[in-house]
């Protein structure tokens, strides 16, 4: 790698957070730096999370420019600052920031702009998030897939084809530990000893379905069965209610945002994702990466990276009947999840791991430089 140009590259996000397409970006950029000039922008204030102390160990350089909430003009001219102290041959943006960034991008000319498309597009953002990102698209921003069906879908929103899929990877190595670490965290939490434990990684939000997952756990009617959830959001007040109506206290519990995830998969024995919609979530990734099976829900890139019936059992979203019934089949059959538990790590490891994004990407951006270059040149002959 030491013969290829370094290219400059800034990522630019709305804050390195906790979410799944912050996460991406962060371990992309770590991935990215062995071999680029890698820098990152975030419009909200610092979070002290995981993510920021990973890229700060990097040494990639931060930006964080105190967004206010609402609309901040403020940020058109901070972004236009950063952009003309970097210089970057590239600008990777991810979820809602072209509604800031796209002004800079143009007045300073980058040579090439990369949005990644972390979930379907009707999701994706807000009706003015759509209408900023096709004009972005028209002016040679390039748009990036996570999934087939995110490239699907950006078609039927944009009515043209989404050409760049670079699928969503992890660290996988970071998610493998050992029995005695789940056993650990089990005493810590208080799961008892013999329990089969769900666990749900993700934000309490309507696009996650939370409440999907409690139906059918409430329909299991297994006393073994335990739930544990990680994450928080508006619905954790109607997540309560809907528990202790359903006397569901002593085998749901609540964690909120917790920075020992691979603690809590090394404790798990099943995975669950109960999503509405998705883009091609890490979550999943990280679980398989831990070898547990995944029960969850046939949407977005999921059914990409779960082969329904060898690494877990994939059911119709917001069929809580058919979730739960999967849930029992796993729960009744330990031979059934030893067998996707062997398949899930196998998987994760041949398919999952962040140098096969970092490298996707690189080419990506190469490329696409190469022939942004070419077209310079021909219009000026």
């Amino acid at each position: 790698m030491s013969t290829v140009e370094r290219r400059r590259v800034l990522h630019i996000v709305p804050s390195f957070g906790v979410g799944g397409a912050e996460q991406m970006a962060g371990h992309l950029m770590v991935g990215l730096s062995e071999s680029h000039d890698v820098a990152g922008v975030g419009l909200y204030p610092a979070m002290n999370s995981s993510i920021e102390h990973r890229l700060m160990r990097a040494d990639i350089p931060l930006w964080h420019l105190g967004k206010r909430p609402g609309f901040d003009p403020k940020l058109f001219i901070s972004l236009d600052r950063v952009l003309k102290e970097v210089r970057p041959q590239v600008v990777h943006t991810h979820l809602s920031v072209l509604r800031y960034a796209l002004p800079g991008l143009l007045r300073r000319r980058v040579p090439l702009v990369v949005h990644t498309l972390h979930s379907v597009a009707e999701h994706e953002t807000d009706a003015f998030g759509r209408l900023v990102q096709r004009l972005a698209f028209r002016r040679g921003v390039l748009p990036v897939a996570v999934s087939r069906e995110v490239a699907t879908s950006f078609k039927r929103v944009y009515g043209v084809e989404c050409k760049a899929m670079v699928p969503n990877c992890i660290p996988v190595d970071n998610y493998r530990r050992s029995p005695a670490d789940g056993i650990r965290w089990r005493e810590k939490v208080g799961i008892p000893h013999g329990a089969i434990l769900f666990s749900f990684v993700g934000h309490l939000e309507p696009p996650k379905n939370p409440l999907l997952l409690l139906e059918a756990f409430a329909a299991l009617q297994e006393p073994c069965a335990h739930v544990v959830m990680l994450g928080d959001g508006s619905l954790r007040k109607q997540i309560t209610t809907y528990i202790r109506e359903h006397a569901l206290e002593g085998r749901v519990c609540l964690l909120g945002h917790r920075d020992d995830v691979p603690e809590c998969l090394a404790a798990s024995d099943i995975f669950v994702n109960s999503s509405s919609w998705e883009g091609n979530p890490l979550a999943v990734m990280e679980a398989m990466a831990a070898g547990l099976p995944v029960i969850g829900t046939a949407v977005g890139g999921v059914p990409e990276l779960v082969q329904s019936g060898q690494q877990g059992i994939l059911v119709p979203p917001g069929d809580y009947a058919a979730f739960a019934n999967a849930m029992r089949s796993l729960v009744n059959s330990p031979e059934l999840r030893a067998a996707m538990s062997n398949a899930a790590r196998a998987r994760a490891t041949a398919a999952f791991n962040v140098d096969r994004m970092a490298q996707g990407y690189a080419n990506l951006y190469r490329k696409a430089l190469i022939t942004s270059s070419l077209e310079t040149s021909a219009a000026a002959a």
